[in-house]
């Protein structure tokens, strides 16, 4: 079973199009991992994403699952640590005690790095964080989450993984009443993000 953002190795040229970019076989052949991302699939295929040196080089594929050589969860990175001294990273070490009693993990280039050793973060770029809530995060909780995680060294953008998608804390802990989930087929203005999308 994979989920959104786990990261899958064992992708080779030959699962790609025809027509994909040579950046795109250039970071398969470099034995870099592939994404998992939220898109309807066969069951025997999974829907990932490719990234490239540069943040416009994102490429849509599908991978075989018995492709699959290595799983990575965004669980696994918590306790990994890095010698690289830049925001992203002081952020994740000073939040580590903070998401603590939470289930949390590393996703966006800052997974990506951690777990594969490839240099994708840079002194700019923001520390994306998931959490899984299989129960309903009340407001108030999201904004006191919220002010903890803005005292960080860079902004930090955590996803709230709900059974049913993805939605922003940042947005859940605003005023607005509908929020943005992003599910399997798409994105869907909600009022409730534990609710099944009709």
């Amino acid at each position: 079973m994979v989920n959104a953002h786990d990261l899958l190795w064992g992708m080779t040229p030959a699962h790609l199009p025809a027509d994909a970019p040579a950046w795109v076989l250039e970071a398969i052949d470099a034995g870099h991992p592939v994404v998992v991302r939220r898109a309807v699939t066969e069951p025997a295929q999974v829907a990932v994403g490719i990234r490239g040196r540069l943040r416009e080089q994102r490429f849509a594929a599908l991978m075989p699952v018995a492709a699959v050589q290595r799983r990575v969860a965004p669980e696994d990175l918590r306790q990994v640590l890095s010698s690289r001294d830049i925001p992203a990273l002081r952020a994740l070490d000073q939040l580590r005690p903070v998401l603590a009693q939470h289930h949390w993990g590393v996703s966006g280039s800052a997974g990506f790095e951690l777990a594969s050793g490839v240099e994708a973060l840079h002194v700019m770029s923001d520390l994306d964080l998931i959490l899984r809530t299989p129960e309903p995060l009340d407001r108030f909780e999201a904004r006191a989450l919220l002010a903890k995680l803005d005292t960080a060294p860079c902004t930090v953008d955590l996803q709230l993984q709900t059974p049913f998608g993805a939605v922003a804390l940042r947005e859940w802990a605003g005023v607005s009443r509908r929020v943005l989930l992003k599910t399997s087929s798409g994105a869907h203005l909600v009022l409730d993000p534990w609710q099944a999308v009709a």
